[in-house]
């Protein structure tokens, strides 16, 4: 198609000036990216590294799609930073030609937002990318390729958290972004499903999910179906993509643990023999609920196991905030609010614990008096006087005085905030007798003790509203 340049300038002149503002931002958005293209002439053969006619980055060998039509789900399985968001909305991209509709699902709006759209690797920057322009409706929920081979398709987000909402809309493709981590994952699956019935994709309809696993039912049964082309990429296949200080800050960390398989590997971790917790225990508050969760706490407190050294390579400091409410049946249940755990001073655990104290709105600090009698209570009470300790004497077994905790998160009456990797990792892993000693749990175990066994409820319990809304202040 030709394009008049005069006529087009002139119809822009007869525009409003907030009209013809948006019109030169999407301009300058589209005309000022370099053009990059994704899959190159040599095919899946090609390791994307830059070559001769594609002088950058591009898709890898495990980047395209799978080969033939005969599949229904594409799951990337992959570590953090392994290249799955790019590799999803590349291919988005490249399907809108084939279907008018795309559900497009994340865990929850926010990270809908930030990762399928306006995300490094988003539907946005692949679009300028491509050259091709675009419209994303926020309000509406709906990004539409408005050039291209597939001008006027659609794709339309969801909130993994509002399963209800696919149940009656059609679609011809699907992105599903982190459905091993969705609290509601069977009620999304289900919905979606049923509205897969667009035709236009070879093959039939399709499925994208781009995921960290989770060893979950849904997650196992997906990978082994026999209609899934399984993609398990680690976060070492795109390190030319990445920071180089991510290196240090993740990996390093991570390589060798058990958690890094999962995080990095992209592996599905099975629950450990003879471990005192299994990963279907561990349960979250939604995204969504979160502020209402915290705001009806009537106690909280904050728990420290202290470690015996500050070396590195040692033990680290248990720091753990966790807070109890009655429900309707006036039965306890408690909420683990933060994990802060690391390789602190003396003075650095004192000084983080009082700051948890005063961010959470916390009661008093309960702390392990194992190491150096009352070098505890007074370590704390150097940084603040007026802090409330309460010193406890580890004098049963850790798996004993474990289990009731144990039992609590059996019966559902125990909920994390959020995803707690360093503390959930110990919790599942660790094997009374046979692994080394775990603060984190250590200072969990004190903390729901201390929350389950205090008579009544002290003066400073609850936070402020103004406490709760600061937690959940957009952050900037």
């Amino acid at each position: 198609m030709t394009v008049d340049a005069k006529a087009l300038l002139a119809e822009v002149e007869s525009w409003s000036p907030k009209a013809q503002a948006e019109f030169a931002d999407r301009l300058s958005k589209v005309v000022g990216t370099e053009r990059r293209i994704w899959y190159c002439t040599r095919g899946r053969s090609c390791t994307g590294e830059p070559h001769e006619g594609v002088p950058y980055n591009h898709a890898r060998s495990d980047q395209w799609p799978p080969a033939g039509n005969d599949w229904f789900v594409w799951f990337l399985r992959g570590g953090r930073g392994s290249g799955k968001t790019r590799t999803a909305s590349e291919f988005v991209r490249y399907s809108a030609r084939y279907v008018p509709y795309i559900a497009c699902v994340g865990i929850d709006v926010r990270k809908i937002r930030q990762t399928m759209i306006e995300g490094r690797s988003g539907l946005i920057r692949i679009c300028e990318y491509a050259g091709i322009d675009y419209t994303w409706e926020p309000s509406k929920r709906e990004f539409t390729f408005e050039s291209g081979p597939g001008a006027g398709a659609k794709a339309i987000m969801y909130s993994a958290e509002e399963p209800d909402h696919l149940r009656s809309p059609e679609h011809g493709l699907a992105w599903l972004d982190e459905p091993s981590h969705y609290a509601l994952i069977d009620d999304v699956w289900s919905n979606l499903k049923f509205g897969l019935r667009v035709p236009g994709m070879p093959g039939g309809a399709k499925v994208i999910a781009t995921s960290t696993p989770l060893p979950n039912k849904w997650t196992k049964d997906i990978s082994n179906h026999p209609r899934t082309r399984l993609s398990v990429v680690s976060t070492y296949r795109n390190l030319a993509n990445l920071d180089p200080a991510f290196r240090e800050a993740v990996l390093e960390e991570y390589e060798g643990t058990r958690l890094g398989r999962q995080e990095l590997y992209g592996e599905i971790l099975e629950d450990v023999e003879g471990a005192l917790w299994r990963n279907d225990m561990i349960r979250y508050v939604p995204e969504s609920e979160r502020e209402e969760a915290v705001e009806r706490l009537d106690r909280i407190v904050i728990a420290i196991d202290p470690a015996g050294s500050v070396d590195r390579k040692r033990d680290e400091t248990g720091l753990v905030a966790v807070g109890r409410w009655q429900d309707d049946r006036a039965q306890h249940r408690y909420l683990v609010l933060e994990d802060a755990s690391g390789h602190y001073s003396p003075n650095g655990w004192a000084e983080r614990a009082i700051q948890m104290a005063e961010k959470w709105g916390a009661e008093r600090i309960i702390a392990e008096r194992n190491y150096g009698g009352n070098m505890v209570e007074n370590t704390i009470k150097t940084a603040d006087p007026t802090m409330r300790v309460q010193t406890v004497h580890s004098r049963r077994g850790k798996a004993l005085r474990a289990e009731p905790v144990v039992a609590k998160y059996e019966q559902g009456k125990v909920l994390h905030l959020e995803k707690m990797e360093g503390l959930e990792a110990q919790q599942t892993s660790w094997v009374p007798a046979q692994s080394p000693s775990p603060d984190r749990v250590d200072a969990l175990v004190h903390g729901l003790t201390g929350l389950g066994l205090s008579p009544r409820p002290g003066k400073i319990a609850t936070p402020s509203a103004s406490q709760i809304a600061s937690l959940f202040a957009p952050r900037r």
